[in-house]
């Protein structure tokens, strides 16, 4: 006898001694030779309501209910919560198993999805891409991958002759300067760079802001903003920067900001727009949403909880 039948007797036997005035029963005796586990038993009290109507607006009403965890829908909807489930985030859930393992396809997905998350933070951001974009290339003091993982005070410190680079090559006391990063995700750069860089300058230039000349450092991290502020002098400098890649999307770029930013200025003074990728905030939205930020953060003169106040 399994569970479900289990209930439906209890549920008569409850009807029952109701209809003769009488108390219902806490739990009923398994028949002969089956063993029953009187925990997984429901009296009528401790059970959810199923008021005959489902949790979707275009169900229909049904008497037979099940329950999981501390939701209970209707058998016919149990599919359709599913998939809508499904389609609604990017979560591994109703992936099934075979066995005790995993479904082969749901295994080599996952595989396929964390080596895609392995080189993002171990490629580099192609060559080809920056000479499209029209960007030079600086290094901060890490000197590769390993050194960049390791070492984060690294990422946010250069050289004197990087400095001296980036000072010869970029205007001066702009409104906004702007540079790239690979950050801990090239992949997050190659997909988005293309298309969040032209639609913020050009959302920048439309509001009357000058743009300084944007370029890409190689193993920043997003404190390395704070000294190329100091070197430059912007009203606001921005980093797009690819952020830690997860097994479900290794191309999610963050844009952080920050106003007048100084060197050991606590985090809480940068403004971040983040998740930005083909499935989350789209980068040519992205590119138009920080223009108009961008604008009123020069307007408040103030970035991160003092922008928010």
């Amino acid at each position: 006898m399994d569970t479900e039948q289990i209930v439906e007797l209890i549920l008569r036997e409850i009807q029952t001694a109701r209809s003769a005035g009488k108390s219902a029963p806490a739990a009923i005796k398994p028949a002969a030779g089956e063993n029953m586990d009187l925990n997984a038993v429901e009296t009528e009290s401790s059970r959810p309501h199923c008021d005959r109507q489902d949790i979707t607006p275009d169900s229909r009403p049904c008497s037979d209910s099940v329950r999981s965890d501390k939701l209970r829908v209707c058998d016919e909807n149990r599919s359709l919560l599913l998939r809508h489930m499904q389609e609604t985030t990017s979560a591994r859930i109703g992936i099934g198993k075979c066995g005790a393992r995993l479904r082969t396809a749901t295994m080599l997905q996952f595989r396929a999805d964390h080596a895609a998350a392995k080189d993002a933070v171990l490629l580099d951001v192609p060559e080809e891409l920056l000479s499209q974009l029209g960007l030079f290339s600086v290094q901060t003091l890490c000197s590769n991958h390993e050194e960049y993982l390791e070492r984060p005070d690294l990422g946010a410190e250069f050289s004197t002759e990087t400095r001296n680079l980036i000072g010869e090559k970029c205007r001066h006391n702009t409104d906004v300067q702007i540079y790239a990063a690979g950050g801990l995700s090239s992949t997050a750069v190659t997909a988005n760079l293309a298309n969040i860089l032209p639609a913020l300058t050009d959302g920048l230039r439309a509001r009357n802001l000058t743009v300084g000349d944007p370029f890409f450092v190689r193993f920043a991290r997003v404190s390395s903003m704070d000294e190329i502020s100091e070197l430059l002098q912007p009203k606001v400098v921005c980093v797009l920067i690819g952020e830690r890649p997860g097994l479900a999307t290794a191309e999610s770029m963050s844009a952080y900001l920050a106003y007048h930013a100084v060197v050991g200025m606590p985090n809480s003074k940068r403004t971040v727009v983040s998740n930005i990728h083909r499935g989350g905030v789209p980068a040519v939205e992205a590119g138009a949403y920080l223009a108009e930020l961008i604008e009123k953060m020069i307007q408040k003169q103030s970035s991160g909880v003092d922008f928010a106040k």
